[in-house]
Order: C-alpha cells, then structure tokens, then sequence
C-alpha cells in the first residue's frame, strides 16, 4: 500500500470513528458532556483505572472530578439507541469477505488477570 493510499485508509477510519463517537454521544441523554469525557478517559488511561478520580488526571478529562461523580449519579444512557448503535457498526473483514479480529492471548501481560486454569480455546 503506497502512502496516498495509507493516507486515504487513515482518514476513512477517522470518519468512521468520529461517526460513532457522535452516535455514541447521542445516546448519552442526561450528562451527556461528562459521560462522553469520562468514556474517553478510560479509553485513553495508559493502563488499568484502579478508581474514579485517576480518570480526572488523564489529559483528554477537563471537568473535575466532583461532575464525574455527578454524571456517574445523574447522567443517563439511552440502551435501546447504544444497542443500536454498537449493532451498526461495520465488522473489519479481509479481501473474501471474512471477518477479520486481532485478540492479544498472552497471559504474561496480565498476570492478575481472573481465568480458569489451563483454559485455552480458539476457533476459526
């Protein structure tokens, strides 16, 4: 792939993403503002949120963190609409049509991670 066309690819992703960021956000029906910040938080924590007012110090959290308790109590998520949403969103898939996911299956990385002993499954 040339770099016009990685550059092409990049900023249909982008579309993609912002689409469903604004698809998101319409779904947040009380504290709308907030929810969509804190969402974003935990998405851009550089590791496991181990409490609530951690996500106050990520960079992309402008509020304080007494509006992330607010919106935590008082803000409002339209399921029906997310469900909807999340349903809408288009499945990466390869040249045939195939669904096609990346899956990290290294338990090394998350050594307190809960699992059951010796399970390992994968299927195609």
């Amino acid at each position: 792939m040339d770099g016009q066309a990685r550059d092409g690819a990049r900023i249909e992703a982008f579309g993609g993403l912002a689409g469903f960021g604004s698809a998101f956000y319409r779904c947040l029906t009380a504290r709308g503002d907030e929810l969509f910040e804190l969402t974003d938080a935990v998405l851009c924590a550089g590791g496991p949120v181990t409490s609530l007012p951690e996500l106050s110090l990520v960079g992309v959290h402008r509020h304080g963190h007494g509006a992330m308790y607010d919106a935590l109590a008082c803000g409002q998520i339209e399921f029906a609409r997310l469900w909807m949403t999340v349903a809408g969103v288009d499945l990466p898939r390869d040249g045939s049509g195939r669904l096609r996911f990346a899956v990290e299956v290294a338990t090394g990385s998350r050594p307190d991670a809960e699992c059951s002993p010796g399970r390992s499954h994968c299927h195609q």
